[in-house]
């Protein structure tokens, strides 16, 4: 094997696995161990650090530099970079530049073989219009954030508030303890020490002081699940990643017309043009309303909390057909 093809695939071999076996390198390259050597110090020389360890059970290790070697990718890794690159401008941070530089860098050192497959897969984001566009939020913002998680360190921070005398209150000091993303919008969940409870954040309606707090302890998430708790209170519930109410309704529709719009609730299909629909949303008002929208007659309603509500639904709905009194 010529030196070059050698120490290429000597460098794909450290990154794809961390500690190599002196001997086991070596054989896998089919060279001497004098030869790996010589090749390992040919890597310093470009730039990549390498670690070693001495002795008979001694060995290698491709470690964190102060710069950015270049890198090897397999074909899998290249067109996973390429896709993702293409899909950060909708991740919700100010990289949309940056992905577009880096794209244009790695598709020009791209066999042709996986310039197509990168190019060849088109796709249309369509943004959620349910959802309110929010404002990139800088990379340094998300940097900051993100240490102070791993540091466990106070966050000070001041909101982006309508209202003129919110506005004028002192920063908040809250504990942060995970930053998650939902919808292409960045949030941090954190106990805020000014309403002694968790609270999520909306990352791009923050301004974080630049200088990070003492440090905290760290408190138990409830669940143990940072994820689903933030998905929990966007559903309005306290305990749990589920609806705070839950129904059950049979609809006078095939379930084949009904499951497209059932959202996350689940579908029985009853036979003769009948399905059973359980579904869950914040307060039993807007299940009963969502649960209407599907325009066909409703039975067998649970629990009663639910029926209640069709009840006032229904007596709001006659008063607005009614028309002024």
């Amino acid at each position: 094997m010529a030196r070059t093809s050698r120490l290429l695939l000597l460098l794909s071999l450290l990154q794809a696995r961390r500690d190599w076996p002196g001997g086991e390198l070596a054989a896998r390259l089919g060279i001497a161990p004098r030869t790996l050597r010589r090749d390992i110090e040919r890597l310093r020389e470009m730039g990549y650090r390498i670690e070693a360890a001495m002795g008979p059970y001694g060995g290698y290790r491709l470690a964190a530099g102060s710069e950015l070697p270049p890198l090897l990718f397999d074909d899998d890794q290249a067109v996973a970079i390429g896709l993702a690159l293409r899909t950060a401008a909708g991740s919700g941070a100010d990289i949309a530049e940056a992905s577009s530089r880096a794209l244009t860098t790695v598709r020009q050192v791209m066999p042709d073989r996986l310039r197509r497959r990168v190019d060849g897969i088109g796709f249309t984001p369509v943004p959620d219009s349910t959802v309110e566009p929010a404002a990139p939020v800088r990379p340094e913002t998300l940097a900051l954030l993100t240490e102070a998680v791993r540091r466990r360190q106070i966050v000070r921070l001041d909101e982006d508030h309508a209202n003129e005398e919110h506005a004028r209150r002192p920063p908040r000091r809250v504990q942060p303890h995970a930053l998650v993303t939902w919808r292409s919008r960045w949030y941090l969940l954190a106990w805020d020490e000014r309403s002694d409870d968790w609270r999520v954040f909306r990352a791009d309606r923050m301004r974080p002081r630049s200088s990070l707090g003492p440090g905290f302890t760290r408190r138990r998430v409830p669940g143990d699940d940072p994820a689903a708790f933030v998905s929990a209170r966007f559903r309005g519930s306290d305990s749990g990643d589920a609806w705070p109410c839950i129904g059950t309704v049979t609809l006078a529709l095939a379930a084949r017309d009904v499951a497209p719009f059932a959202g996350d609730g689940t579908v029985l299909d009853l036979g003769d043009g009948r399905c059973r629909l359980r579904s869950g949303s914040w307060s039993w008002a807007a299940l009963a309303a969502a649960l209407g929208r599907f325009d066909a007659p409703i039975a067998d309603v649970e629990p009663r909390e639910l029926a209640e509500a069709f009840a006032v639904q229904a007596a709001r709905f006659a008063e607005a057909a009614a028309g002024p009194s």
